[in-house]
């Protein structure tokens, strides 16, 4: 199964637009998931036409995107459990704080976004994973998004590009 991981698109009108890359990747998704702070429904409509889309709110998504998105989700792909979170909050870093989200769940993977920068380690037996952000790459020198690949072991892999 590849499931195309994305995180903080931040697209509020046309001028910004979800990366032609990232849609390309979509055309052979068996999921997408997407780890908050759509700012729009309308992420989730392009995302939709391309395969199933499993997401979260965030911390600057409104009314609209936090009555469709719960803050975490926990769903399992071929035995696996993989948390989704957006990691935004007031104590620790956004990975402790997307670790503790599922730390009674026995997630297997964490996916996380908010901090904008792309990741993937191990904490203990759990693979953490933030796929960075395809639009608003902040300080890091390149956008990014994941593709997560599941079978009978699963890998992951962060795809950077200008």
């Amino acid at each position: 199964m590849k499931i195309i991981v994305t995180s903080d698109t931040h697209i509020r009108n046309n001028n910004k637009q979800i990366p032609e890359c990232l849609l390309k990747e979509c055309e052979s998704a068996d999921l997408i998931i997407h780890a908050g702070d759509w700012v729009t429904m309308e992420v989730y409509k392009e995302l939709s036409s391309y395969a199933k889309v499993v997401g979260v709110h965030g911390n600057v998504d409104g009314e609209e995107v936090r009555e469709h998105f719960n803050a975490k989700e926990l769903i399992e792909v071929s035995g696996f459990k993989i948390g989704i979170v957006h990691g935004h909050g007031e104590k620790l870093t956004t990975e402790k704080r997307a670790l503790e989200a599922f730390e009674q769940e026995g997630a297997d993977i964490i996916i996380f976004g908010h901090s904008h920068i792309p990741l993937i380690r191990y904490f203990n037996k759990v693979m953490l994973m933030n796929p960075g952000s395809p639009t608003d790459k902040r300080r890091m020198p390149y956008y990014s998004y994941g593709i997560l690949h599941i079978d009978k072991v699963f890998r992951a892999e962060i795809v950077m590009f200008q």
